[in-house]
């Protein structure tokens, strides 16, 4: 028996950095995923697509490893990063994307992401694990997000 946990974020902030810059950082999901927090490893499945395994989460009697696959492209006249879930890849589907707006004096930067966690607990644990799972989440892209603002020099 498994909890299915479903998350959708949102987030958007400047950078003073040149869009060219932010977009070629962004479009290159190892260089872009060296900035994100407890992962443990990328694995380049080929044809632009990549497995995320993350670290365990949770204690050591109680843990959850996220593990996702996405297909990945860059669309540089638009500005544009998309990601969409590969099927049969680890306990998660994992879409999204990145929206890079060049502003002249800084770069506007637009995150989606929205997905769906597979748990293997029993359904009593849902009122549990859900707002831990969205929590957790939450602090690992805010995170990213702060890591890859300090490496295009700061928000404007």
């Amino acid at each position: 028996m498994a909890i299915t946990v479903p998350f959708d974020l949102g987030y958007e902030f400047e950078v003073k950095a040149k869009a060219q810059e932010v977009f070629a950082l962004l479009a290159d999901v190892p260089a872009s995923a060296s900035h994100f927090p407890k992962l443990a490893k990328l694995v380049d499945l080929g044809d632009h697509s990549y497995r995320w395994e993350m670290e365990k989460v949770g204690t050591a009697s109680m843990n959850i490893q996220t593990i996702y696959a996405s297909r990945y492209v860059a669309d540089k006249k638009k500005g544009t990063v998309v990601w969409t879930p590969v099927e049969g890849e680890g306990n998660a589907l994992v879409g999204g994307s990145w929206t890079i707006t060049d502003k002249k004096t800084s770069t506007r930067v637009v995150l989606s992401i929205k997905g769906e966690l597979h748990v293997p607990l029993p359904a009593l644990m849902k009122k549990v694990v859900t707002p831990f799972v969205i929590s957790e989440n939450e602090k690992l892209v805010e995170k990213y997000i702060d890591n890859l603002i300090a490496k295009f020099g700061g928000e404007v």
